[in-house]
């Protein structure tokens, strides 16, 4: 009976990680997509509405989901209540709250390039910069994709298949 009931703990142990694994490969395109639409909506206040950065990063926390609204509000904030330049303000941020989401790396040095360059240059300019680092999140997008697709369901299976060659040792 003892063996029976740990062997299930096993299972469900391992099955769950599996499943968490196979989450955060399907979290990372969502985040992605989430991030684009966030620095288009920066694109269109500054390029129309001509809004304050610390104003247009408040208003994008209240618009996108969480995690990626954790990071705008910390922007925003850090500019309106700290004595700091943007390009510090934007890199502090990125640091808070990227272990919380399942982007990588990549997308990481992606957004602290565009930071460096985030109220450095007219609007002309902020725009292609803007466009420029919407480019390079489409490759990783795309990339993100692809490792789902590829990844996904052998993961799910993994942690299953893994749970059961564990109980298979122990007996």
């Amino acid at each position: 009976m003892m063996k029976l009931i740990g062997a299930i703990f096993i299972i469900v142990a391992t099955t769950w990680t599996g499943f968490e694994a196979s989450r955060h490969l399907s979290e990372r395109p969502k985040q992605l997509r989430m991030l684009k639409s966030a620095l288009q909506s920066l694109e269109a206040e500054i390029m129309y509405g001509h809004t304050p950065l610390h104003e247009a990063s408040r208003r994008l926390s209240t618009q996108i989901p969480r995690p990626l609204s954790w990071f705008f509000e910390s922007f925003a904030k850090k500019l309106t209540q700290t004595e700091t330049t943007v390009k510090e303000a934007w890199e502090e941020s990125l640091k808070e709250v990227w272990r919380l989401t399942a982007l990588k790396q990549g997308e990481f040095e992606i957004m602290k390039q565009f930071g460096e360059t985030l109220g450095r240059h007219d609007r002309y300019s902020q725009q292609k910069q803007i466009m420029l680092t919407l480019s390079h999140l489409e490759r990783e997008e795309v990339d993100a994709r692809e490792r789902q697709a590829k990844y996904e369901k052998m993961v799910k299976s993994l942690g299953f298949l893994s749970g059961l060659l564990l109980i298979i040792l122990l007996i």
